[in-house]
């Protein structure tokens, strides 16, 4: 005899709050992304100010596309923020329904893009050492 564990009639308390914790660590994630985009833009015009004042000159550190790969990370952290709380109220949906479904694609596209930046990070950074 096999034991069947009972079919749940509703979602509980605790799933909804489950939900809201992730949906939380998700905002989390997408704060810090942007916090580390705005340091990188603000670090490029630290660095452009530091040589206008030691040599009366602005010197480009390297290629110069630190802006810009500060930017991208500030919009990749929105979009992150975005696509959670859709995540999040999608799932709220479905534990009122008690259709709920696992779902990996938020996970799967921040870990390729977090991969994707690293990659791009190292080789602008290579050159430099």
């Amino acid at each position: 005899m096999e034991f069947q564990k009972p079919e749940k009639t509703t979602a509980s308390p605790g799933d909804h709050l489950a939900n809201e914790r992730t949906f939380l660590a998700w905002i989390r994630t997408s704060i810090a992304m942007m916090g580390f985009g705005f340091v990188v833009v603000k670090f490029t015009l630290f660095i452009k100010q530091l040589s206008l004042v030691l040599t009366d000159k602005i010197i480009l550190p390297g290629k110069g596309y630190s802006s810009l790969i500060g930017v991208i990370l500030v919009a990749l952290g929105a979009l992150i923020a975005l696509f959670s709380f859709i995540r999040y109220r999608t799932t709220e949906r479905q534990l009122a329904d008690k259709t709920f479904t696992p779902s990996y694609l938020l996970t799967l596209l921040v870990t390729i893009t977090i991969v994707i930046v690293s990659v791009l990070l190292i080789i602008y950074l290579l050159p430099g050492l």
